[in-house]
């Protein structure tokens, strides 16, 4: 019965995990639709030279990695936070309430987020130059075109759409800590914020350590809905946008060349690889408890 119920999972790890890796052999190959895969000349790095000699190599490897630990260190604070102030709640209905306006926004799709956006930031009709002409200022400020706004925007949209998940799990492991921990601290004279700090948190301590090891893994693929929908591709803007992921979807648009694509691909996956190895030696020298092998 184990095995038919993980029968599911295990097809679907080995379709759209394993199986496409075949794929990896574009990355080394002047593709040719005509031949296909096994047709196509071996042309060894050149795809890989190609990619990290434009100008553009530096940039999309820079906003990636940058945005990413803006996102893993903005959220993870977030949801520790809120966590913590969730299971302070008595009332369980207000407590469900406050979880729930919480994990709305992880399900919209980034379309639908990108359409609450343009109805806030639309040069003619948006909700921000509305108050703003109401205020007695005439001028229709184009915000899509304002580049010091995005980054600090993408972090706070990110965090809006992605921590309420993580809470609900920190909050998941909050529920499960013994009563009597904190009863103790009390008969102690420990205030709420001593016992975040000295119960609350040790206890947390593990699944952040594996929920961080899971984002260092991916510290170099761009959301791309966020990315590039939520900025609708605007060009102005792309100094301080343009991700590896968006980077290879311009490519393929441009050059319909399938080999830089995953090269830029490859490159991403070998990368992940090697921060989880690195984060996890690093938990383990920190605490070899908060590891994740």
């Amino acid at each position: 019965m184990l095995y038919i119920m993980a029968f599911p999972t295990v097809a679907f790890l080995l379709l759209f995990c394993y199986v496409p890796m075949g794929g990896l052999t574009l990355a080394f190959q002047k593709y040719n639709v005509a031949t296909g895969i096994f047709g196509s000349p071996f042309i060894g790095i050149k795809n890989f030279e190609y990619l990290f000699s434009t100008t553009d190599a530096y940039e999309i490897t820079r906003n990636t990695v940058l945005y990413n630990l803006a996102f893993i260190a903005v959220n993870t604070c977030l949801a520790v936070v809120l966590s913590i102030l969730l299971s302070e709640l008595t009332n369980r209905r207000t407590a469900k309430l406050y979880q729930t306006i919480y994990m709305l926004p992880y399900f919209l799709s980034w379309a639908v987020v990108t359409i609450i956006g343009t109805a806030f930031l639309d040069r003619d009709m948006g909700l921000i130059n509305q108050i703003i002409r109401a205020l007695g200022d005439p001028g229709k400020t184009d915000w899509y075109r304002q580049r010091e706004l995005w980054p600090p925007l993408l972090v706070g949209v990110n965090a809006w759409k992605n921590v309420g998940y993580t809470t609900v799990l920190y909050l998941a492991v909050i529920s499960g800590i013994s009563e009597e921990y904190y009863e103790a601290a009390v008969i102690d004279g420990a205030h709420k914020l001593q016992q975040a700090l000295y119960i609350t948190l040790p206890h947390l301590r593990m699944v952040i350590s594996i929920t961080l090891i899971m984002a260092m893994g991916n510290i170099l693929r761009g959301d791309f809905g966020l990315f590039f929908l939520v900025t609708k591709d605007t060009g102005r803007i792309q100094s301080v946008t343009n991700v590896i992921d968006t980077y290879i979807y311009r490519g393929l648009l441009r050059m319909s060349d399938l080999g830089i694509s995953a090269a830029a691909g490859f490159y991403q996956s070998t990368v992940g690889l090697v921060m989880v190895f690195l984060t996890n030696w690093v938990v383990t020298k920190i605490d070899p408890d908060c590891a994740m092998f």
